[in-house]
């Protein structure tokens, strides 16, 4: 199964400096990780859990169609 995910870099004191988002959107779920790799490492992980999880329900779990990404810019939001 193939899902699409978004990285995106975290500005928060909380964590150190290089970690990642990694927003997987067909899912609703997201986590993080050290680097892009972490994240996406951390990603996998989740995705397999939470697919385990629905099956253990007798859920089916579908492929997403498509993943679109877009950026816009908000000019004087800040």
């Amino acid at each position: 199964m193939k899902f699409g995910i978004v990285f995106e870099q975290i500005n928060d004191s909380s964590l150190p400096e290089d970690y990642y988002y990694a927003h997987v959107p067909a899912l609703g779920l997201t986590t993080h990780g050290l680097g892009i790799d972490g994240a996406k490492a951390a990603a996998m992980d989740l995705i397999k859990l939470w697919i385990d999880e629905k099956q253990s329900n007798g859920e089916s779990v579908k492929e997403p169609k498509e993943s679109l990404y877009s950026v816009i810019e908000i000019k004087n939001a800040l």
